[in-house]
């Protein structure tokens, strides 16, 4: 038996055996690129403080990876659809693991920005390429369940993620975390040539390169503006890419319209199984990332949890994650993808619902239900809509298929980053102004403290710090008059600081109930519409179509391999 799996599956003639053992492989590569997002939340702190990151650096170390990641999956995918789904795995990999090994070498927030940017890149080969090679080695008839599975590694590592990057930083630096992806990206690869079999689009004309370069241009332009506009105004640069994405878009559409062989035909969209699907993944991932991005900080600065602390506090969303996803294999056949997204949507709705009730006094059990709910809605939601999509593009077009799946994925998460991450931030501004009312703070501390929930808790400790130092002049003071007044100033130093971590921590909890209520809005009206949009009963129709597609260009490409012979 030869080492490294060089058959073709498109030439297999019967399901290939080592199927699950190849998924296995795929769900690595899937869960280092989502691993990269969610161990940066946790290792953010350290990394703000070893290099002296603003607000506005940490918050494109973040979106540096997001940009070329959403913009150039479409491309890619269709360009490892033409000349090799498993090809782009490995190429990806490659590229994903440099940039890792990058990242953990630099000392500069432009170096850590270039090195996610490289990692980006990396992952818009591997993201697609997962799903496409799933599709292709997969039966219909086991798609669903591996899809189910697929999805499920995608919530295990929402948890993993800050896991593994806390258990590094109790003992090393933010560095560490850039290189957990390293030994994983390397099985994985080894993986790849060992057990996932090639394949490729037979007999694929020539790739809409334009089509391929109008996505690049306004998706990444939509990206941009997303980043820059909630976080750092709507000046120049956020009008600026605003008028670029729409413009890109439409000629992007149009060019699409009027080409024979386009990169994606742009007539799915009028499909209502399609639109509800890529919407339903859309608007959940929205609804995730954006909980995510204040659910750590809120266990990590209110809460006083470590980065570690932090990540197991993350597991029961994993676990619920895997049963939802099991309970979406028994219930889609059942009773159809539309009850199942629908009420994995109501249930993720219901999550951020339990978060407005968060305040100052909230402790860890308080979250437990949310995250319970969540990680059950996202098992329930996710894989019978990756499933529709995927299933509605033929064999020729997996890779683009994929890739339209992941760019809905990554668009969602941007938004949820963007959209509620400012509203947190605005929202904690707010309520921090009210509850220092009146207070002697200077106006510098309170515009330090204003910016983020971790300024807000540096300023308090800069205050205890200042009551540490008086209070121990107060005690080599040999003046009892001098001693006690030194010992009056330590004592007002520290019931103010001990009062401004109190407004911080409030402050920021209110902030998490008022943007839980935002999401839930977004997330519930978003169900009513994705409700709307798919179709009744357990029609699987679209999905056999497919599958009879696939069966033609089998049949095409036996009757040219007979000709030639």
């Amino acid at each position: 038996m030869r080492l490294v799996m060089n058959e073709p599956v498109e030439r297999m003639d019967r399901p290939y055996a080592r199927r699950w053992w190849a998924l296995l492989v795929l769900c690595l590569s899937l869960l280092i690129i989502v691993m990269a997002n969610t161990a940066l939340t946790v290792a953010a702190p350290d990394m703000t403080q070893d290099l002296g990151l603003s607000s506005a650096d940490l918050q494109w170390v973040i979106d540096g990876y997001t940009v070329p990641y959403a913009a150039l999956m479409l491309l890619l995918g269709a360009i490892g659809d033409k000349y090799s789904r498993r090809g782009a795995l490995v190429l990806g990999l490659l590229v994903f693991g440099g940039g890792a090994v990058a990242g953990s070498l630099v000392d500069s927030a432009d170096g850590v920005i270039a090195a996610r940017a490289v990692m980006g890149f990396g992952a818009a080969m591997i993201m697609p390429a997962t799903l496409s090679l799933l599709a292709a080695t997969f039966p219909r008839a086991e798609r669903a369940k591996a899809i189910t599975l697929w999805t499920a590694t995608a919530g295990l590592a929402i948890a993993a993620g800050p896991l593994l990057a806390g258990a590094l930083l109790e003992q090393h630096s933010w560095k560490a975390t850039f290189l957990i992806n390293v030994p994983i990206a390397a099985a994985a690869i080894v993986g790849a040539l060992l057990l996932v079999p090639p394949s490729k689009a037979e007999g694929k004309g020539r790739i809409d390169y334009v089509g391929g370069l109008l996505s690049v241009v306004w998706i990444a332009a939509l990206v941009y503006m997303i980043i820059e506009g909630p976080h750092f105004g709507w000046g120049v640069k956020a009008v600026t890419a605003a008028v670029v994405a729409g413009v890109g878009l439409v000629l992007f559409v149009v060019w699409e319209l009027r080409h024979p062989r386009p990169v994606i035909d742009v007539r799915r969209f009028t499909e209502r199984r399609f639109a509800g699907s890529n919407l339903a993944v859309a608007l959940f991932f929205l609804a995730v990332f954006g909980a995510f991005y204040y659910l750590t900080q809120q266990l990590q600065f209110v809460l006083g949890y470590t980065a570690l602390e932090t990540g197991l506090r993350m597991l029961p969303l994993a676990g619920a994650v895997f049963v939802g996803s099991a309970l979406t294999g028994y219930l889609t056949p059942r009773v159809g993808m539309k009850l199942t997204v629908t009420a994995g949507m109501v249930g993720g709705t219901a999550a951020l619902a339990l978060l407005t009730q968060v305040d100052a006094s909230s402790s860890y059990g308080d979250f437990v239900p949310s995250l319970l709910i969540l990680g059950l809605a996202i098992g329930l939601a996710l894989s019978p809509s990756t499933d529709a999509i995927m299933g509605a593009f033929p064999e020729s077009e997996l890779g683009v298929g994929g890739a339209v799946n992941d760019t809905s994925l990554e668009l969602g998460g941007s938004l949820g980053i963007a959209i509620l991450g400012s509203l947190l931030a605005t929202s904690y501004h707010d309520h921090l102004t009210d509850a220092t009312a009146g207070s002697e703070l200077p106006a510098s501390s309170l515009a330090t403290a204003q910016d983020s929930v971790g300024a807000g808790y540096a300023v308090s400790q800069g205050i205890a710090e200042q009551a540490e130092k008086a209070a121990a002049q107060a005690a080599r003071a040999t003046d009892p008059q001098q001693a006690a007044q030194l010992k009056a100033q330590a004592d007002q130093l520290a019931e103010g600081a001990h009062r401004m971590a109190d407004a911080v921590g409030s402050s920021f909890s209110d902030a998490v109930a008022h943007t839980s209520l935002i999401g839930a809005v977004v997330l519930g009206l978003g169900t009513l519409v994705v409700a709307v949009l798919l179709p009744r009963g357990k029609s699987e129709e679209q999905p056999e179509q497919s599958e009879k597609g696939r069966e033609k260009d089998r049949e095409k490409q036996k009757e040219k391999e007979s000709a030639l012979s």
